[in-house]
């Protein structure tokens, strides 16, 4: 399970480092509303909170420790919906 939920923050840290090339390469700014706002505050939590410039470093931190807790409930239910083949 340990390791599910290291994929889980690994993966969040990728968002993160997408979102920032993205940015970098296509020079955009996200403005106030449509649906790039949407999609990015959709996979990148901290990116709600606008109105304080944040680190890329923190975001990467703060985003694959969102993940991982995501991944921590996930694992959890799948675990216990889980079958296993009882052995006799």
């Amino acid at each position: 399970m340990k390791t599910r939920i290291a994929i889980w923050a690994v993966a969040g840290a990728i968002v993160v480092a997408f979102w920032a090339l993205f940015f970098m390469m296509t020079y955009r700014d996200l403005g106030a509303g449509g649906v790039g706002r949407a999609f990015v505050c959709m996979t990148c939590p901290i990116a709600l909170e606008g109105r304080h410039p944040q680190s890329l470093y923190f975001v990467l931190v703060v985003n694959a420790a969102t993940y991982a807790l995501v991944g921590v409930f996930v694992e959890t239910i799948r675990r216990h919906y889980h079958k296993r083949p009882i052995s006799n």
